[in-house]
C-alpha cells in the first residue's frame, strides 16, 4: 500500500493505493497549528474508518504547497506508517524536463499533476488545477513542463467580492440556470461561474496558440473543478485524483 498526500492551502487530500487501485480518497482541513501527533491521531482514525491496517503501508509520498506543514506532515506519516515519506521537491527524480526559469521553484502540486497527466493522457496536454489558486499548466508533446498561468482562485474572488462591497452578500458557489441574472445571488453566481469558465476557455486557447501545437488533452483537477468545467466550451476531462496519481508515479520512479 502507498499513502499519497497532497497538502493544499485549504485542504489536505489523502489517497491510498494498492498497486494501481485507488482504495480510497478523503479530505481534511489544512490546519497550520496542528502538531505531528495530532495529525497522526487523525490519520489513525481515518485508517480505522476505512479498515486499513497501519502496518500495511510500503511507503508514502507527499506534495506540499504549505512549507510550514511539510516537516510536520512528514513526521506524522512516519509515526503512523513506519516509513519516512518521499517529500516532493529538489533532488527527486521526476523524468520530466522542466522548462521554466528556475525549476526548483515549481510548485509540488503542479509537478505532480503534470507527471500524472503525462502518464495518463495523450500529449500535448493542458492541466487545469482549480483550488485556492487557479492554475493552467502546459505539457508539450515530449512530456516537458513548459510553464503555467496562475490566477486568484474562485473562492478567493468570491470572498473578496462580498467582503469589499457593502450590498453584496456571502453566497454559495453553484452554477445558475442562466447567465442573465434576475437577482443579486444569481447574478453573482453567473459572474463567478461563467466568468471563470470563460477565463479558462480563453487561457487554454491562448496557451495552445503560444505552444504552436494542437493540444490533444485538457484535464482538470482540484476541489472546484468538477462542476465548473461543465460550463466551459472546451472539452475537458475531470480527474480529481490527478495529483495523487502523479505522486504514485513519482514514488515508483524514485523507489527504483
Amino acid at each position: 500500500m502507498l499513502l499519497a498526500i497532497d497538502i493544499g492551502n485549504t485542504n489536505i487530500t489523502l489517497g491510498v493505493y494498492n498497486k494501481d487501485e485507488l482504495v480510497f480518497v478523503t479530505h481534511i482541513a489544512t490546519d497550520r497549528s496542528r502538531t505531528p501527533d495530532q495529525y497522526a491521531v487523525e490519520f489513525k482514525q481515518i485508517f480505522a474508518l476505512y479498515d486499513m491496517p497501519q502496518n500495511s503501508f510500503e511507503g508514502a509520498a507527499i506534495s506540499s504547497v504549505v512549507p510550514e506543514l511539510s516537516a510536520t506532515m512528514s513526521k506524522a506519516v512516519e509515526t503512523i506508517t513506519g516509513h519516512r515519506p518521499m517529500l516532493l521537491g529538489p533532488g527527486i527524480k521526476t523524468g520530466m524536463n522542466i522548462l521554466i526559469d528556475n525549476p526548483a521553484q515549481l510548485g509540488a502540486d503542479l509537478l505532480a499533476g503534470g507527471v500524472g497527466a503525462a502518464a495518463l493522457y495523450p500529449l500535448p496536454c493542458l492541466v487545469i488545477d482549480l483550488g485556492t489558486a487557479s492554475k493552467v499548466s502546459v505539457i508539450d508533446k515530449n512530456g516537458s513542463f513548459c510553464g503555467c498561468t496562475i490566477s486568484p482562485g474562485i473562492g478567493i474572488s468570491l470572498d473578496a467580492l462580498s467582503a469589499r462591497t457593502s450590498q453584496l452578500p456571502n453566497i454559495s458557489l453553484k452554477t445558475p440556470a442562466r447567465a442573465i441574472g434576475k437577482n443579486t445571488v444569481d447574478s453573482m453566481q453567473s459572474g463567478t461561474v461563467f466568468g471563470y469558465a470563460a477565463m479558462i476557455d480563453g487561457l487554454c486557447e491562448k496557451l495552445e496558440e503560444e505552444l504552436g501545437d494542437t493540444v490533444k488533452t485538457t484535464v482538470a483537477t482540484g476541489g472546484l473543478a468538477r462542476d465548473l468545467v461543465k460550463s466551459c466550451k472546451r472539452e475537458i476531462i475531470y480527474n480529481g485524483e490527478l495529483v495523487l496519481y502523479g505522486l504514485k508515479v513519482l514514488f515508483e520512479k524514485n523507489r527504483k
